[in-house]
């Protein structure tokens, strides 16, 4: 069990990492937003609090996403990670992007006197260096598996929206530190508090997008997505190098996980073939395949002629 846990562990390292660099982060903008009454301090300071909360829900939905097949849901309820991280979207962008504009707002119209901005810096100093510490965390992971792939193609066909939503996340913290920080100086040197309150409203919007980035992503993994294209055509070819199939009508997939893939094929069988004969070529094949690929959990394989179906094209 406790090796279990430590694999739990070492395989999350990006949540965990950007939990407790968020958490520290967090109290630190609020006691200094307290001192100074920066806006764009307390705008900050919910930022990093959404954040937590934020990898405090997809470790959650990852612990539940575990849950072993049963009656009620026969595939699994790994898809269950999709709807938490569909929530986290909704929160960023109801709670982190709405709190930023609306404290912006409000200190533009009552701004509030300017006091010592001293620790603003240096919370925003350490806030900044231990965001980057979880960002190229995040990054390192990414890219480990992204192989030669571009960085947007990547997000849009990974399966695990855990690791693009902590890059996502870090990216926009450190944006929004570095508006943070200008809206302080900016405050300070020309006299006007209600600067600091429009950095605050651009962190909000800057939150809103990267919400809306990763709704998109979520729904699309909610809704069901398909293999990646290579996966696919594994299968694709497997298929035919078998003699006893004529042609392969189609390969459909379907992601229950982020590492479990349901696939469905549809092959038309050689006249020759019997019934028994065909029972056993198929459970060669769903052997052949579980082996190559671990991913494909589920293989159904139906015997059909292909001029009786709707056959597609390969990806």
């Amino acid at each position: 069990m406790a090796g279990g846990v430590g694999v739990r562990i070492k395989d999350n390292i990006v949540l965990y990492g950007a939990l407790a660099a968020n958490l520290g982060i967090a109290i630190a903008k609020f006691v200094a937003a307290a001192i100074s009454g920066s806006s764009s301090m307390l705008t900050e300071g919910v930022h990093s609090l959404v954040d937590s909360g934020n990898q405090l829900l997809l470790l959650y939905g990852q612990h539940r996403a575990r849950r072993a097949a049963d009656r009620s849901h026969p595939f699994g309820y790994g898809r269950e990670l999709y709807f938490w991280a569909f929530v986290v979207a909704i929160l960023i962008f109801a709670v982190g992007a709405g709190v930023s504009i609306y404290e912006g707002y409000a200190h533009i119209v009552a701004p509030e006197p300017l006091r010592d901005p001293t620790v603003n810096y240096v919370v925003l100093a350490v806030a900044f260096a231990l965001e980057g510490t979880s960002w190229s965390i995040a990054v390192r992971a990414f890219n480990a598996k992204r192989g030669g792939a571009s960085w947007w193609r990547s997000v849009r066909r990974s399966k695990d929206p855990a690791g693009f939503i902590v890059l996502f996340e870090d990216s926009a913290a450190l944006i929004g530190l570095l508006f943070a920080g200008a809206g302080v100086w900016a405050s300070h040197h020309f006299g006007d508090p209600r600067i600091d309150g429009g950095a605050s409203i651009a962190i909000g919007l800057i939150l809103a997008l990267v919400a809306v980035l990763l709704a998109r992503e979520a729904k699309g993994l909610l809704i069901g997505e398909s293999a990646d294209p290579a996966l696919i055509e594994r299968v694709w070819q497997a298929l035919e190098r078998r003699p006893q199939i004529t042609a392969v009508n189609h390969v459909r997939t379907i992601h229950t996980a982020p590492d479990a893939v349901f696939v469905a094929i549809s092959a038309d069988f050689d006249d020759s073939v019997s019934m028994g004969e065909g029972e056993t070529l198929i459970e060669a094949i769903e052997a052949e395949l579980k082996a190559a690929i671990p991913e494909l959990t589920s293989i159904y394989i139906r015997p059909e002629k292909r001029e009786d179906t709707v056959w597609q094209d390969r990806p």
